[in-house]
C-alpha cells in the first residue's frame, strides 16, 4: 500500500489506495486535458463520471454546488495501439467571478473539453472560456455536449448543429474535431467520449522533458508528515528527488524531499505530468500561486516583455499605455501595454507591443499568455511571448519591429544569431543565453556554430561586430598617434575604455590585428605597426641633449628641471621626450626628484657586486659613509641609490648597514 496525497473538503488528508506502481507510470503517456465552459454545465459532474474522483475538493463548492477553484482529478485510459494513457484532468470554475482561478489551470493543458449543456446552448462563460483556449494556441480538444437525458433527440440535434456553428474555423472545427454528446446522469456517451479522449490524446504532442524544467505552481498547502507541498503541471524538462531548484520571484534555492505524479510517489516527474513537490525548509506563508520552480542559475525575471498581441474581435480598441490584467500559466499581475508604432489596436487585429509589469515575473520566449481588460475585468486578447530580455536603451520603432520578426518565424540559429548582433560588440556571455532562449546549456556551442557566431572566450559577438571593432581599434589608434606624435603608444587599459568593449571581445580584437601585423604590443601599450616615435629636428636634438646631460654626470645628475631649460622645445615636448627616454629604460627614475642614465646605474651594480670579489668577507657589507666614500657622492644621492639597491636586490638593508647579495 502507498500513501499520497489528496485534498477533500478544504483540509489535507492522507487516503490509502493502490496506485499505479511508478515504474509503470514513468512509461505510461501523460496528457494533461483541462475543462472549459459556462457554469453549471457539467464540467466537475462529466470529470467524475469519468474518472470516480470529485474534483470540487472546497467545502464551499460542496455547499454552493458550483466550482470556485481548479481542481483535480485522474484516471488511465487504453490506447488503440495497446498502450496505456495517464489522463490528467485540470477542472476550472465556470462562473465569470472565477476567470482568473480558471486562468491559473488552463495554461498547461495539451487538450480541452469545452462542456456545453444541451438545456442552455452557449452562454457568455462558454464564449470567453473559447477564447481564452484559442488565444493559449489549444491545438486539441473535444467539444462535450453534456445533460444530453435534459432534451430531447431533435433538441440536441438543433444545440449540435448550433455548436458546429460556433466552433467552425477554429481547432474544434468538427469537420478535424469530434462532437459527443453524453450525460453523467445516465452514462449514455460515455464510452464514446473514452475512445475519442484516448485518440485525441494518442495525437497530442509530448511535451519536452529534457529540456530546462518549470513548474508552475497553482496550490500550495501542509501536510502533516510531509510538511509544504506545492503542486502544478509541469511544463517542461523533469524534476527528481533531492534535486534543487530555484524558486521564482523568490530568487531562493530549495531542495525537493518528494515527488508525487498524479497522487503516486515517484523517482521522478517529466514534462506533461500532473506533480507534487515537498519542499522542505518552506513554510505556505514563502509559497503562493503564481510562483515557479525551475532549473537553477539560469532564469532571470523580467519586468517587461516584448510581444505578438492579438485583440478579441469583440473586445474595444486598446489604446497605446493603457493598462489590463496579464495571465501567463498561474501568475498574473498588471502589466502597462506599449504598442510599437501604433496608438491603439483595432479589435481583431494583432501587433507587436511591449508590456511592462507591476512585479517581475519569470517569463520565456513561446509562452502563450492571457490579457483582461483592467475595468470592468473581461478578457480582450492574448499572444505570446516573443523577447523577455528587451534590451534596456531606445531603439527605433523598425529596429524593434524587425527583431521581434525574426524572434517569431527565425530558426534557432537566426534567432540566437539576432540576439547577438542586438549585443553590438559588447557580444553576449555564454551563461546568458540558455535563460535567454530556454535552451540547454549543452546545445549553445553547437547552436553559435550553425550561426556562424565567434567566440571570444566565454563570450559570443557577430562577424559583423567583431569587424566594426578591429577598423574602430585602428582608427583610435591613428588619431592617437597624429596628436601624440612622441608617445610611443596607447596603453591596452586606455583603447579598450574608448572602444567601450569587455576584456574577452577586447583580447580578441588585439590578437587578430596583432596576427595581422597591423598592430604592435610592447607591454602595456599599443601602437600601429611601423608607427613608432616621430620626431622633429628640434625634438631629436633636445632628446640628445637630455641624454647626454645625464650620460656626463655620472651619479651627480642635474635637476631636470634644470635640463629641460636649456633646451629649445617648449615644455610640453620635453616632458614627452622624457617620458619617451623613461619609457625605454634609457633614463630610471629612482625617487621623485632623482633621474639617472642606465649606464651610471650599470657601473654602479657592478661596483658593489666586485665587492664580493675584493673581499674576504662572505657577505660583504656596506653602510652609508663607505658607499659616499666610494661613490664620490653626497647624502643626498647616497641615500636614494641604496633603497634603490634594495629595491633591485643587489643589496639587502641590515641595520644601518646594507649585506650585498
Amino acid at each position: 500500500m502507498l500513501i499520497f496525497v489528496l485534498e477533500k473538503h478544504g483540509k489535507s488528508v492522507d487516503k490509502s489506495v493502490r496506485p499505479t506502481h511508478p515504474s509503470i507510470l514513468s512509461q505510461m503517456k501523460s496528457v494533461i486535458v483541462g475543462t472549459a465552459g459556462h457554469i453549471d454545465h457539467g464540467k466537475t459532474s462529466l470529470v467524475r463520471a469519468l474518472t470516480g474522483i470529485d474534483a470540487d475538493r472546497l467545502e464551499e463548492e460542496k455547499r454552493r454546488g458550483i466550482t470556485i477553484d481548479i481542481g483535480f482529478a485522474h484516471f488511465d485510459l487504453p490506447a488503440r495501439d495497446g498502450s496505456k494513457l495517464r489522463i490528467g484532468f485540470v477542472d476550472v470554475p465556470g462562473h465569470e467571478r472565477f476567470v482568473r482561478n480558471m486562468l491559473a489551470g488552463i495554461g498547461g493543458i495539451d487538450l480541452v473539453l469545452l462542456v456545453i449543456a444541451a438545456d442552455e446552448g452557449i452562454k457568455p462563460q462558454t464564449r470567453e472560456h473559447f477564447d481564452i483556449c484559442r488565444l493559449l494556441a489549444i491545438r486539441r480538444g473535444i467539444t462535450v455536449i453534456t445533460k444530453s437525458d435534459a432534451v430531447d433527440a431533435e433538441t440536441l440535434e438543433v444545440v449540435r448543429l448550433e455548436v458546429e456553428d460556433f466552433v467552425r474555423g477554429s481547432f474544434l472545427d468538427a469537420a478535424q474535431s469530434p462532437i459527443v454528446a453524453v450525460s453523467s446522469l445516465t452514462g449514455a456517451g460515455l464510452d464514446e467520449l473514452k475512445s475519442t479522449l484516448a485518440r485525441v490524446a494518442l495525437e497530442a504532442k509530448s511535451k519536452n522533458s529534457v529540456t530546462l524544467t518549470r513548474l508552475p505552481i497553482d496550490r500550495v498547502f501542509t501536510m502533516k508528515g510531509f510538511v509544504t507541498v506545492v503542486t502544478g503541471t509541469l511544463v517542461a524538462g523533469t524534476i527528481r528527488k533531492e534535486e534543487e531548484l530555484e524558486l521564482f520571484p523568490a530568487m531562493r534555492q530549495v531542495r525537493v524531499r518528494g515527488v508525487q505524479v498524479h497522487g503516486a510517489s515517484a523517482d521522478s516527474a517529466v514534462a506533461g505530468q500532473r506533480t507534487a513537490l515537498n519542499l522542505p525548509g518552506l513554510s505556505t506563508d514563502d509559497l503562493a500561486r503564481g510562483m515557479t520552480l525551475a532549473t537553477v542559475s539560469t532564469f532571470r525575471l523580467t519586468s517587461r516583455a516584448d510581444v505578438l498581441l492579438s485583440l478579441l474581435s469583440s473586445a474595444k480598441p486598446l489604446k497605446n499605455g493603457a493598462p489590463v490584467h496579464f495571465h501567463a500559466y498561474s501568475a498574473e499581475t498588471i502589466a502597462e501595454v506599449r504598442l510599437y508604432g501604433a496608438k491603439q489596436l483595432k479589435p481583431g487585429e494583432e501587433t507587436y507591443a511591449q508590456l511592462r509589469f507591476g512585479e517581475p515575473m519569470l517569463l520565456l520566449p513561446g509562452d502563450r499568455f492571457i490579457v483582461r481588460q483592467f475595468s470592468p475585468v473581461a478578457t480582450i486578447g492574448g499572444g505570446v511571448v516573443l523577447d523577455a530580455s528587451p534590451v534596456a536603451r531606445r531603439q527605433r520603432t523598425d529596429d524593434a519591429i524587425a527583431f521581434l520578426k525574426i524572434m517569431r518565424d527565425g530558426s534557432p540559429e537566426e534567432v540566437l544569431a539576432a540576439r547577438v548582433r542586438r549585443r553590438g560588440r559588447l557580444g553576449m556571455q555564454r551563461d546568458e543565453i540558455p535563460g535567454e532562449m530556454n535552451i540547454r546549456r549543452g546545445d549553445v556551442m553547437n547552436l553559435a556554430a550553425r550561426a556562424e557566431l565567434i567566440w571570444c572566450d566565454l563570450v559570443l559577438v557577430a562577424p559583423s561586430a567583431l569587424l566594426e571593432g578591429k577598423a574602430d581599434a585602428l582608427q583610435v589608434l591613428k588619431k592617437f598617434h597624429d596628436a601624440n606624435p612622441l608617445v610611443a603608444g596607447m596603453s591596452k587599459e586606455q583603447l579598450r575604455e574608448r572602444l567601450n568593449l569587455g576584456p574577452e571581445v577586447f583580447n580578441k580584437i588585439l590578437g587578430e590585428l596583432t596576427k595581422e601585423k597591423k598592430l604592435e604590443a610592447a607591454g602595456e601599450l599599443i601602437r600601429l605597426s611601423g608607427r613608432g616615435v616621430v620626431m622633429k629636428d628640434d625634438e631629436a636634438e633636445s632628446k640628445k641633449i637630455i641624454e647626454q646631460a645625464f650620460a656626463s654626470a655620472g651619479l651627480k645628475v642635474p635637476s631636470l628641471k634644470e635640463v629641460l631649460a636649456s633646451l629649445k622645445v617648449d615644455k610640453l615636448r620635453a616632458q614627452k621626450i622624457v617620458t619617451l627616454l623613461l619609457r625605454d629604460k634609457i633614463l630610471i627614475k629612482i625617487s621623485e626628484e632623482l633621474i639617472f642614465h642606465q649606464s651610471a646605474l650599470t657601473d654602479l651594480r657592478r661596483k658593489i657586486a666586485d665587492l664580493k670579489i675584493t673581499t674576504t668577507e662572505v657577505a660583504p657589507k656596506i653602510d652609508v659613509a663607505r658607499f659616499k666614500e666610494m661613490t664620490g657622492v653626497s647624502r643626498k644621492y647616497a641615500i636614494p641609490l641604496l633603497e634603490y639597491l634594495d629595491r633591485e636586490r643587489v643589496t639587502r638593508r641590515v641595520g644601518d648597514e646594507r649585506v650585498v647579495l
